[in-house]
């Protein structure tokens, strides 16, 4: 057993989601989205340095010294398996561990709206799952997948850094691959992926303009594409794809991905108001007969329109979502506003609903 075990059983003890071990920081953990800190002194740059490399192979410690920074998966048997950031600060060597469930949950049983299954019920396409770190993106598309798994008869590849979630075959077979140990780039699975037969493709980040075009490519090829992106609700989302290429590709880019994309799931996690732990909230858009036009146009701000006009298939504006959490009395009013994203229209919708506004 390594000497940085005890720490992590204890991030399970008081279910916790992370343990920060950072050198001339005392240790802590998150709990509830709030980092706590545990009743010991500031950890040395020489004991955190002892702790943290113990558990990495020679070709990880050769990575990490080299580039300073390292993802990787590590797991206690019979504990948890755990997401691994090392990085280099001021003061000396970080990590950041975030603990991943064994157990593959249902979405109804994460408490997103089942109607989200039906992007797991598509052909083709490219499907965005999408939220600021910690939201939920990495467990949300675990339960999709497993959906297809139990459900359907597909060969699902995965190409994550690190995995995280660790499926087994049911219905479908599923093809998981690490970046560093099983490929060296994202864009390198993604063009060996069209050689493999697969039905499904999640892509663990969408990083960069090669990755980006080519899931883009492999969804108009007849895939089903499924990838995360650091984004808060559906049109900033398509915003963000169509700026990362050069001015001059943007018109056919937009073109591709109004063909192409067949809907967004953005997710927030905020404080429930009992302290027993994070409510998930989700914006949700499915394509309909008038994206693309808006997409190829790049009148994003009709997405809304589209969203609001959709209600009766399940779609939802993030703002509604985190306003019917606020009427059920699950989440605290101030939490709600914070984290609304119009903050002029939600508050006139508070008003509405007999809420005072924050």
């Amino acid at each position: 057993m390594s000497k940085i075990d005890r720490f992590l059983k204890e991030v399970r003890e008081y279910k916790g989601s992370d343990l920060h071990l950072l050198a001339g920081v005392v240790p802590k953990i998150r709990i509830h989205g709030q980092l706590q800190p545990l009743e010991m002194p500031a950890m040395s740059n020489k004991k955190c340095t002892e702790l943290l490399l113990e558990i990495l192979t020679d070709s990880q410690k050769i990575r990490f010294l080299q580039k300073y920074d390292l993802d990787f998966a590590y797991q206690i048997p019979g504990v948890a398996r755990f997401r691994v950031n090392f990085f280099m600060q001021r003061q000396g060597i970080g990590g950041v561990f975030r603990i991943i469930p064994t157990e593959i949950k249902p979405l109804a049983e994460l408490n997103i709206p089942t109607v989200v299954e039906r992007f797991a019920e598509l052909r083709s396409g490219l499907v965005l799952v999408t939220g600021p770190t910690g939201s939920g993106k990495s467990t949300t598309l675990a339960a999709l997948i497993d959906y297809l798994n139990r459900n359907y008869s597909r060969h699902i590849i995965t190409v994550e850094d690190p995995i995280e979630y660790v499926h087994t075959n049911k219905k479908s077979v599923i093809t998981q691959r690490e970046l560093w140990h099983d490929t060296n780039t994202f864009a390198d699975a993604l063009r060996a992926a069209s050689r493999e037969d697969p039905d499904v493709v999640l892509v663990g980040e969408m990083r960069d303009l090669e990755t980006i075009s080519l899931a883009i490519s492999l969804a108009e090829m007849g895939l089903l594409i499924f990838a995360t992106l650091h984004t808060n609700h559906a049109a900033k989302t398509v915003d963000r794809i169509i700026d990362v290429f050069p001015t001059e590709q943007q018109p056919q880019i937009r073109t591709m991905l109004s063909v192409s994309l067949k809907g967004v799931l953005s997710q927030l996690l905020i404080p429930r108001k009992d302290l027993k732990g994070r409510l998930p909230v989700c914006e949700i858009l499915f394509a309909t007969s008038g994206l693309p036009n808006i997409i190829r146009e790049g009148r994003t701000e009709k997405i809304a329109t589209v969203i609001e006009g959709g209600r009766g298939m399940g779609m939802q504006r993030m703002d509604d979502s985190i306003l019917k959490a606020c009427k059920n009395d699950t989440i605290g009013i101030r939490e709600a506003y914070i984290k609304a994203i119009d903050k002029q229209r939600f508050a006139g919708l508070m008003k509405q609903a007999g809420l005072e506004p924050y």
